[in-house]
Protein backbone atom coordinates (compact mmCIF):
# COMPACT_ATOMS: atom_id res chain seq x y z
CA UNK A 1 0.00 0.00 0.00
CA UNK A 2 1.24 3.47 -0.86
CA UNK A 3 0.48 6.96 0.41
CA UNK A 4 0.68 9.81 -2.10
CA UNK A 5 1.85 13.22 -0.93
CA UNK A 6 1.60 16.32 -3.12
CA UNK A 7 3.34 19.40 -1.77
CA UNK A 8 1.03 22.23 -2.83
CA UNK A 9 3.75 24.78 -2.02
CA UNK A 10 6.08 23.29 -4.67
CA UNK A 11 3.51 22.22 -7.30
CA UNK A 12 3.06 24.48 -10.33
CA UNK A 13 0.15 22.47 -11.76
CA UNK A 14 1.94 21.24 -14.88
CA UNK A 15 0.04 17.92 -14.90
CA UNK A 16 3.06 15.73 -15.71
CA UNK A 17 2.22 13.41 -12.83
CA UNK A 18 -1.33 13.05 -14.13
CA UNK A 19 -0.10 12.22 -17.64
CA UNK A 20 2.51 9.67 -16.60
CA UNK A 21 0.55 7.79 -13.94
CA UNK A 22 -0.31 4.38 -15.43
CA UNK A 23 -3.11 3.84 -12.89
CA UNK A 24 -4.75 7.28 -13.23
CA UNK A 25 -4.34 8.03 -9.54
CA UNK A 26 -4.53 11.81 -10.02
CA UNK A 27 -6.98 14.39 -11.28
CA UNK A 28 -6.61 18.17 -11.13
CA UNK A 29 -8.14 19.67 -8.00
CA UNK A 30 -11.29 21.70 -8.42
CA UNK A 31 -10.02 24.38 -6.04
CA UNK A 32 -6.80 26.31 -6.58
CA UNK A 33 -4.05 26.27 -3.96
CA UNK A 34 -3.18 29.41 -2.02
CA UNK A 35 -0.86 30.23 -4.94
CA UNK A 36 -3.69 29.97 -7.48
CA UNK A 37 -2.48 26.64 -8.89
CA UNK A 38 -4.72 23.66 -9.65
CA UNK A 39 -2.65 20.87 -8.16
CA UNK A 40 -3.06 17.14 -8.74
CA UNK A 41 -5.35 15.43 -6.29
CA UNK A 42 -4.75 11.70 -5.62
CA UNK A 43 -8.39 10.61 -5.83
CA UNK A 44 -7.57 6.97 -6.68
CA UNK A 45 -4.75 6.52 -4.17
CA UNK A 46 -5.71 2.89 -3.53
CA UNK A 47 -4.81 2.15 -7.19
CA UNK A 48 -1.20 3.33 -6.72
CA UNK A 49 1.28 0.52 -7.44
CA UNK A 50 4.34 2.46 -6.29
CA UNK A 51 6.02 2.77 -9.69
CA UNK A 52 7.05 6.31 -8.69
CA UNK A 53 6.79 7.67 -12.24
CA UNK A 54 4.97 10.71 -10.87
CA UNK A 55 7.73 11.28 -8.32
CA UNK A 56 10.50 10.83 -10.89
CA UNK A 57 8.91 12.97 -13.59
CA UNK A 58 7.86 15.89 -11.37
CA UNK A 59 10.16 18.81 -12.27
CA UNK A 60 9.54 20.49 -8.90
CA UNK A 61 9.87 17.48 -6.57
CA UNK A 62 6.33 18.16 -5.38
CA UNK A 63 5.25 14.50 -5.37
CA UNK A 64 6.36 11.92 -2.82
CA UNK A 65 5.26 8.29 -2.68
CA UNK A 66 5.49 6.63 0.71
CA UNK A 67 5.23 2.88 1.19
CA UNK A 68 2.93 2.09 4.10
CA UNK A 69 3.60 -1.18 5.88
CA UNK A 70 0.61 -3.04 7.24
Amino acid sequence: MFKVHVNRDFCKGCGICIEFCPKKVYVFSEEPSHRGVYCPNPVNESECVGCRLCEIMCPDQAVDIEEVKK
